[in-house]
Order: structure tokens, then C-alpha cells, then sequence
């Protein structure tokens, strides 16, 4: 055998987990999504475009994200700016936090903010104490923005931070010397530089936003208007449950993820065409 027949043949293990857990369930929900009746209609889709109930669940999930995206965008680069400046065991121990905190999502997490910042939560008893809240509802739309917030930062600035290496000490210096000053470079030098990079992290941030669904449960449960729930209810639910109007509104989720990541790939790849 060639060695590109071994290559194969050791992958094909990767490739028979991609093809059972990520290609036929994908394909399955498509197929199911497009059933109605037990007939093929484009029904579901219909129902989802009239429905104000969704169209408001889609709205309140990507407003949600994109809040969440900018935030996380706007904490990490300055942090990742600053860890440039840190000793190196700082910095690793900052980076292996936000690796943690990245992952620390679900159940876990939501419990952990109830109890810091539940109706008798630590922080909030703290916070009342001092006068500085008269109340705080961790439980609605602006606790989900909070709890989002964090592991969006967390990710933000592990995705971030390997992109700065691309401002060299020799840029800021030549710019240094050219009596440029530091908002200037930034907006005309390391801003255009880190552009590609930081493009990817938002579209990375929104999509991590808009398909979490165990931390928003765990917080809000049915309270929250928000796709990834809709899409439980229909499966799971006990009164509306239509598991092919799920698949038909699992399927509008995925292509709102997948639109901006070909967008952006596709814009990138011509860029560097003309730049070349």
C-alpha cells in the first residue's frame, strides 16, 4: 500500500465520526424539516415566517449575541493588549483561567451566578448592603447578558490574544520614531492589521451566543425567549411539541451561523487576491 492509502486509512476513523454524529443527523434534520403532515411541504418554514412568537425568539437570540459579542470584543483586546505587557507566569495563568472559563458553561455555570448573584445570592446581599442596588434580577434577558458576557470574554481572549504577535515591537517603534501617536497607529496600523483576526473572533463570539441553550435554560428556563429554547420546547415539550417545526427553526439557526463564517471567509479570500 502507498503511503496516501495508509493516510486514509488511519483517518478513517475521524472520518466515520464525522459521517455518524455530524453528516447524517444534519441531513436527517433537513430531510425532517421539510416534513409536515407526513408529506413534503415547506410548511414548516411558512409557519415559522408568520409566527410572531419565533420571529421574536430570533430577534431577542441574535440582539442577545450581538450584545454579548461586542462586549466580549471590547473586554478582551484591551486584556490581551495588557497580558502582552505581564510576565510570562502571569500571563499563562490568565490564559489558562480563560480557558476554564470558556468551557465553564451549562448548569454549572448558571448555578454558580445563582448563587453569586441569585435574589439571595453573595454578591447581591453585598451589593444591597451598600446601597448600590435596590434590586437585581439575574433570572431575565439582562442576566443572561451578564452570565454571556463572561464566557464570552473568556473567549474572546483566548481566540485574541495569539493574533497580537502580528504588532511587533519593531512596528510600534518604527511608528514610534515617525512621531505617530498610539490612537493613530491603532486606527491606521494595528487596527487594518488585526482586522482578519478580529472579524473571526466576533463571528465566532456571535455564533457561540446564538447556539448556547443548557446556561440560558438552566437560568431562565421557558421565560427566555430565545431560539435555542424554542427549539427544546418543540422537541421535549409536553403541550407544543412538533419536533419537524424544531428542525425547520434548528435549520434557520445553522444557516445564520454558517452565513457570516462563508462571508467572511469568502471576503478575506478576495482581499488577499487583490492584495496579491
Amino acid at each position: 500500500m502507498t503511503k496516501n492509502h495508509w493516510m486514509i486509512l488511519a483517518l478513517a476513523p475521524l472520518f466515520a465520526v464525522l459521517l455518524l454524529f455530524e453528516v447524517l443527523p444534519l441531513l436527517a434534520v433537513v430531510l425532517s424539516s421539510f416534513s409536515r403532515g407526513g408529506s413534503w411541504s415547506l410548511g414548516n418554514y411558512g409557519e415559522l415566517i408568520a409566527s410572531g412568537y419565533h420571529r421574536n425568539a430570533y430577534v431577542t437570540s441574535a440582539w442577545l449575541s450581538v450584545l454579548t459579542t461586542v462586549i466580549g470584543m471590547g473586554f478582551a483586546l484591551p486584556i490581551c493588549r495588557l497580558l502582552q505587557r505581564v510576565p510570562s507566569g502571569l500571563q499563562t495563568m490568565i490564559l489558562t483561567y480563560s480557558n476554564i472559563g470558556a468551557n465553564f458553561t451549562g448548569f454549572p455555570l448558571a448555578f454558580a451566578f445563582i448563587i453569586m448573584f441569585g435574589l439571595s445570592g453573595s454578591f447581591t446581599l453585598l451589593l444591597k448592603a451598600a446601597g448600590w442596588i435596590e434590586d437585581l434580577n439575574i433570572y431575565s434577558i439582562g442576566g443572561l447578558v451578564l452570565v454571556y458576557s463572561y464566557f464570552q470574554i473568556c473567549l474572546g481572549i483566548l481566540v485574541i490574544f495569539p493574533s497580537l504577535s502580528a504588532i511587533t515591537v519593531e512596528i510600534e517603534e518604527a511608528a514610534r520614531l515617525l512621531g505617530v501617536s498610539r490612537v493613530t497607529f491603532w486606527r491606521r496600523i494595528g487596527l487594518p492589521i488585526l482586522a482578519p483576526s478580529l472579524i473571526g473572533a466576533a463571528v465566532l463570539l456571535f455564533a457561540n451566543a446564538m447556539g448556547t441553550y443548557a446556561t440560558a435554560f438552566a437560568l431562565a428556563g421557558g421565560n427566555a425567549a430565545l431560539v435555542t429554547i424554542h427549539i427544546g420546547e418543540l422537541v421535549a415539550g409536553d403541550v407544543f411539541s412538533d419536533p419537524n417545526l424544531a428542525d425547520a427553526l434548528s435549520m434557520i439557526l445553522v444557516v445564520t451561523l454558517v452565513v457570516p463564517i462563508l462571508v467572511e471567509q469568502l471576503w478575506f479570500k478576495r482581499r488577499g487576491r487583490h492584495a496579491a
